[in-house]
């Protein structure tokens, strides 16, 4: 049997393949950058959430350029009424670690990218006037371990004995870079050996003298900040890409 395409019902296969792939050229550029901006915008949309799973009412965002970039920029927020977000403190610059953020590993020499608690604060120094935080002074007998093979790993411990015979890797937490400082709570429910310990907010070295993987400002800036927290709020921190 002979069977006829009926007029006027015929296919252009190679107009569509055309189109299609016009089309495919078009958007290219649009898909080859959308990783990177994504991440970026993912960051500053996703962190409200992650806060409000924690439970923060204050939330210290610090903004990075780049996955490699060795400093960053500090604001604080504290939640509204209408669950919205104000800027309490903004554009204090800080250093990061030396190989930027996006932490994977103990000795990697980044600063964690996420959202975590702020635990206490402490320091060389006496408690600062109107701190809310609770504070512990330190002494030349305390330590955080950084030795992944401890039982002691990512705590605060107080040894009167010879650290180096105690443990492989460890911090003093009795030196003038933790004049003042806070314990961000990374890697601590639960403590994963070798994934990283000891990240803290503490003093600088200098404006552009990058951290092992701490977040660190000047001393006005730490203590401004300090000042401005409130354990009662549940303050958190939230660390990723700008926008």
């Amino acid at each position: 049997m002979n069977w006829r395409r009926p007029q006027g019902q015929r296919t252009y296969p190679l107009i569509h393949a055309m189109i299609a792939v016009a089309i495919v050229l078009a958007l290219l550029p649009a898909l080859i950058m959308a990783p990177a901006n994504a991440g970026a915008a993912s960051f500053m949309a996703s962190w409200p959430y992650k806060a409000n799973l924690l439970g923060a009412e204050q939330v210290v965002v610090v903004e990075a350029k780049s996955l490699r970039s060795q400093t960053g920029v500090l604001s604080l927020r504290e939640k509204r009424s209408d669950g919205g977000w104000t800027v309490v403190l903004s554009g204090i610059p800080v250093t990061l670690g030396k190989n930027g953020i996006a932490k994977t590993k103990e000795g990697d020499d980044r600063t964690p990218s996420g959202v975590y608690p702020l635990g206490d604060a402490f320091g060389t120094a006496s408690k600062p006037k109107a701190l809310k935080l609770a504070y512990k002074q330190t002494t030349k007998q305390d330590y955080w371990v950084d030795d992944p093979s401890s039982a002691d790993y990512n705590r605060w411990v107080a040894y009167d004995g010879n650290p180096v015979r105690k443990w492989h890797s460890y911090e003093r937490l009795y030196q003038p870079l933790y004049k003042y400082a806070i314990v961000v709570r990374y890697n601590d429910d639960p403590i994963v050996p070798g994934r990283g310990s000891a990240i803290f907010l503490h003093l600088w070295r200098g404006a552009d003298k990058p951290t092992a993987g701490c977040i660190a400002m000047s001393e006005p800036n730490l203590l401004k900040l300090m000042a401005a927290l409130d354990p009662a709020r549940a303050p958190a921190i939230a660390i990723g890409l700008a926008d």
